[in-house]
């Protein structure tokens, strides 16, 4: 029942969420070439806003647990399982005064209105899969970004996203990388719930009603430790408040 009803409300949906990403393209675009990168990065935050509330339409509803526990004017690197684009959204948004920067693949830097021109132009990075060369020296500029400036970087590392919720098996390559080229940073796990049940049909009809829950574990100082004992200590903490 739910999938037959979700048809006409996923139209409206996706409707929408099109006429937001073409809406903000051009205003990203003069954000960026006439203001600079506050002006950019409000118009992206506002971006996000409008598709947290696309979603909404859904009967999608947010959920951040123990956001206040971030640390403030400190290199951050948030470490999150990924299930689908929408936990992006809502941490660009609900997270948005972290300047959140994300490791995403290069097929998202063209095509998309709005999406592709905030990963060029905004301070994320892209990386190309099949050539893990590449990402060495692309993951060590966006390191030394949010070390510079006391931003934060989003990395997802079971690379690809769970269509379950059950989670993959996490990647050491990327967090490496941050973490020694970015070290004064903390490390702070974050444990994404229910996503994947937007893309339970697919792309098309949407899921109804899901409550999406972010779990924003306690901080990790990457100089505190070794790599392995702030990756188990990262994975472990993820994990162990996932519900699938």
């Amino acid at each position: 029942m739910e999938k037959i009803i979700s048809y006409p409300i996923s139209v409206v949906y996706y409707l929408c969420f099109g006429l937001s990403l073409v809406i903000f393209h051009p205003i990203q675009w003069i954000c960026f070439n006439l203001f600079g990168y506050q002006a950019h990065k409000v118009s992206v935050d506002y971006l996000n806003l409008f598709l947290v509330r696309c979603t909404n339409i859904l009967g999608t509803t947010y959920s951040f647990k123990n956001k206040e526990s971030i640390p403030e004017n400190v290199p951050i690197i948030f470490v999150a399982n990924h299930q689908s684009l929408f936990d992006i959204i809502g941490i660009i948004w609900y997270l948005r005064k972290h300047h959140a920067k994300f490791v995403s693949k290069k097929e998202l830097g063209k095509g998309i209105p709005s999406v592709s021109y905030n990963l060029r132009h905004g301070g994320s990075v892209l990386i190309d899969r099949k050539d893990p060369k590449q990402a060495i020296p692309v993951i060590k500029g966006l390191a030394e970004y949010i070390e510079k400036h006391k931003r934060s970087a989003v990395i997802f590392p079971e690379g690809t996203r769970s269509k379950t919720g059950k989670p993959k098996e996490f990647a050491q390559s990327g967090l490496k990388i941050l973490c020694k080229f970015a070290p004064s940073a903390v490390v702070v796990p974050i444990t994404i719930n229910n996503s994947w049940k937007m893309v339970k049909f697919g792309a098309f009809p949407m899921g109804l009603g899901t409550k999406m829950e972010f779990i924003i574990h306690e901080a990790i100082p990457v100089k505190e430790y070794s790599f392995e004992e702030l990756m188990q200590k990262t994975e472990s903490a993820v994990v162990q408040s996932l519900k699938y």
